[in-house]
């Protein structure tokens, strides 16, 4: 049962000509019309639209996922190695169904260190890329696999491949004797929930994906009988939405939903500078300036169902305001200028992480910007914040031991009353990372990153995960800097005692 409440409810004029165009772009979106969004996006669009038909079509893996789930029933410990769209749709589902699953999308050898820890004789590792060139999932993947041969165990027995058809990754794969099981090549990665990159790491901790299926295209056929049920949220978003939204999953039971809301909206119409940037808040919250987005409670819009059905009326959503803000939703031009920094650094530095000279230091952190200690320079760094503009904070730290930094999201937020963004990292670059080079160009960038307490090395690389994650987040720092956006960077040599710090800091100012 899916009902749409909330205060902005009253705003929808269903006599609004934009409203009236939006219902005819649903009924050609039912169709898989890859003219939609224009003619420049209609490459693209032609080999996007498969996630329509992925409540019907993931039936097809039933089999092949239960003969899975039989195979590794005897495995205990599930780690899902992805990023992006290929982590977060099926971090949701564990969290929301209370079963384990270790999600590895961060290249902080300290978090990395974590999905090492576990009994390798009864660990299965899923490997998630569409086409396995994904810097982070193809360390990961070397990572295990040399991990399983040291332990005197054959990977093969132990991991499993989900990428697209023929993709270099399936091939390598097939041909060393892996289990691969594709997905469908015409859908892209944030909305690929539905497919085998959401259903093969649910199935492995048991849950019953048949279910998830049923729902979402029950949860279809009551918006294609009643377009009111998506195309009254999509006017809302494109119409009486500014550019700010908060999600929130409080009292909804279904943990992790809006940070895969985030990326689908982020990713998707963050371009041509007049994208719809989520803010993912702990608590319900009232604010004028940002409009509210629940799945519980009380927001300014609440889209009450089922979590199967969340995702499907979300991502035909996301393709309707994308038409309405005449993007298209399923490029992300610029998240590859992250990676090619990244890369550029990785070759100028060797392999070798060189050692960097803070202009000044104050207790645990390193300050790389303005101010001689860490509260004038948030204090000079709050001052160059836009008017209407927001706040991204980029935390390369362990998201498992050092979670406690997100606190600083809703600390700072209270205090300069303005949106503001928490991302972990390398993992926000594959989401609101591409909104923050092709959105509105209005965002102030805090980067935190901290000295690891650990190396790891990287099978047939000459550099290791400690490396990497520095050239990423450098890497980034770059591409935003040539923006002349607004950037700090703290760097915490004692994460810990750092982290307190800077939340201290933030509470003074």
């Amino acid at each position: 049962m899916i009902k749409i409440l909330g205060h902005a409810i009253k705003y929808i004029d269903r006599s609004d000509v934009r409203y009236v165009a939006l219902t005819q772009v649903h009924a050609r979106l039912a169709k898989k019309d890859s003219t939609i969004w224009g003619p420049a996006a209609q490459a693209e669009a032609s080999v996007r639209l498969n996630w329509i038909d992925l409540p019907e079509s993931s039936r097809d893996l039933l089999p092949a996922l239960d003969a899975l789930y039989a195979k590794h029933r005897d495995k205990s410990n599930v780690v899902l190695c992805g990023m992006g769209g290929s982590s977060l749709g099926p971090e949701v589902i564990a969290q929301s169904f209370k079963k384990k699953l270790f999600i590895l999308d961060s290249t902080d050898p300290d978090y990395v260190a974590h999905a090492l820890k576990g009994d390798l004789a009864k660990t299965v590792v899923v490997v998630s890329s569409k086409s396995g060139s994904t810097i982070e999932t193809a360390s990961q993947r070397a990572l295990f696999e040399d991990a399983f041969t040291q332990a005197g165990l054959a990977p093969h027995n132990h991991m499993v491949i989900v990428t697209d058809p023929d993709s270099p990754l399936d091939k390598q794969s097939r041909a060393a004797g892996f289990t691969v099981i594709n997905a469908d090549p015409n859908v892209g990665g944030r909305f690929s929930v539905l497919s085998a990159f959401g259903l093969v790491p649910s199935a492995l901790i048991g849950v019953d994906v048949s279910v998830l299926l049923d729902n979402a295209s029950d949860a279809k056929t009551a918006f294609l009988k009643d377009s009111t049920l998506v195309v009254d949220i999509a006017y809302l978003l494109a119409y009486h939405a500014g550019q700010y939204l908060s999600y929130t999953d409080d009292g909804s039971a279904m943990p992790g939903l809006s940070d895969w809301a985030e990326q689908l909206v982020a990713e998707s119409t963050g371009k041509d500078q007049v994208g719809r940037l989520p803010v993912v808040i702990e608590k319900a919250a009232s604010n004028a300036n940002v409009f509210s987005v629940a799945y519980a409670g009380s927001a300014d819009l609440v889209v009450e169902a089922d979590l199967a059905a969340q995702f499907i009326i979300w991502e035909w959503v996301t393709a309707l305001v994308g038409a309405a803000l005449e993007i298209d939703p399923f490029n992300q031009p610029n998240v590859t200028e992250a990676k090619e920094q990244t890369s550029a650094l990785l070759k100028e530095w060797g392999g070798v992480l060189p050692v960097f000279t803070a202009p000044h230091t104050d207790g645990a952190v390193e300050i790389f910007g303005d101010g001689a200690d860490v509260c004038h320079a948030l204090a000079t760094f709050i001052q160059g914040i836009h008017k209407d503009g927001y706040v991204a904070i980029m935390a390369y730290l362990d998201r498992k031991d050092e979670a406690k930094i997100s606190e600083i999201r809703s600390l700072l937020s209270e205090k300069i009353g303005k949106p503001v963004t928490f991302g972990w990292g390398p993992r926000f670059l594959h989401s609101t990372g591409q909104f923050h080079k092709g959105g509105q160009q209005n965002g102030s960038f805090l980067q935190i990153t901290g000295t690891p307490s650990t190396d790891i090395a990287i099978p047939g690389q000459i550099f290791g995960f400690k490396t990497l994650v520095a050239a990423q987040a450098l890497g980034d720092g770059k591409a935003l800097a040539s923006r002349k956006y607004p950037l700090l960077r703290f760097n915490l040599t004692n994460r810990s005692a750092g982290i307190d710090q800077l939340l201290g800091a933030v509470k003074k100012i």
